[in-house]
This record gives C-alpha cells, sequence and structure tokens, in this order.
C-alpha cells in the first residue's frame, strides 16, 4: 500500500481539479495511437485510424479518451484504495482485452505531456514528481492481474 503525504493529497486534487476530462482524455489517447501505432490493434471496433487526422476526428477515440480519465478520476477519489478500485479494470485488460501492460505506462507518459502542456507553469516539478507517483500506483494497479 502507498503512503500519500499531505502535500502530495494536495496537489493530486490541485491537478485534477484543473483537468478537463473532455479535452484531455481525447488528445492523450490520440497521441497515443499516433504515436505509437501498433496499439492501434486494441482498437479494431473504433473504424478508420489510418491516419493522424482520422485518429484525431474518430468520435470512438475520443469518447474512450474520456473513458480512461473516468478511470484515473475513480483513483484520484479512492488514493487510499487504488489496487481494489482497479482490480476489475485489470482483470480486463488482462483476461479479455489482452492489453500489453507496458501500454498504460505508454499512455501515462503521453498523459503526463498533454498535462504539461495544457498546464503550463502550473504543473511545477514538485506537481509533476507526485503526479508521476500518482501514475505509478495505478499502473501497478492495473498490471496486478498479469502473470
Amino acid at each position: 500500500m502507498v503512503e500519500w503525504t499531505a502535500a502530495e493529497r494536495a496537489a493530486i486534487t490541485a491537478i485534477w481539479g484543473k483537468i478537463k476530462i473532455d479535452e484531455i482524455g481525447p488528445q492523450a489517447l490520440a497521441r497515443l495511437l499516433i504515436v505509437y501505432p501498433w496499439t492501434q490493434r486494441y482498437f479494431g471496433s473504433f473504424g478508420n485510424l489510418s491516419s493522424s487526422a482520422a485518429i484525431l476526428g474518430n468520435a470512438k477515440v475520443a469518447n474512450h479518451g474520456k473513458v480512461v480519465l473516468g478511470g484515473l478520476d475513480r483513483a484520484v477519489k479512492n488514493l487510499d484504495n487504488i489496487k481494489d478500485s482497479f482490480s476489475a479494470l485489470s482483470v480486463l485488460h488482462s483476461e479479455k482485452l489482452h492489453v500489453d501492460p507496458d501500454n498504460f505506462r505508454l499512455l501515462g507518459d503521453i498523459l503526463t505531456i498533454v498535462l504539461a502542456a495544457q498546464l503550463g507553469s502550473f504543473f511545477t516539478v514538485e506537481y509533476q514528481a507526485t503526479w508521476h507517483k500518482f501514475l505509478d500506483v495505478v499502473i501497478s494497479a492495473l498490471r496486478r492481474q498479469y502473470h
């Protein structure tokens, strides 16, 4: 179990308070699919992913980006129990979807880049360090079911 300091809890809450799920989620997932095109194999039912423009304009990509950030919202609201909060998602991604768990790290990195661009000077070094710790905990929880 991870221990959060009061400063870390405040930082996560402050960062999350600035996040626009409807913007950042779609941007992060679209960038993942563009920068790491092999990740597209998990989204075969999403239709046209043949170009950057197609991905950026794809409503299913945008909607799933919002879903992903909705999962992070659950983590923010359950900081003391992220592992259990993500157990069903871990099983889903491992046993049903067969997602390569390294893709969680890739998406986390892309999400951090999108946040840095959106939040600018607000996203201080201290906030970035806390954000990375938060994502590490979430990614660990998602990878839990993998053998």
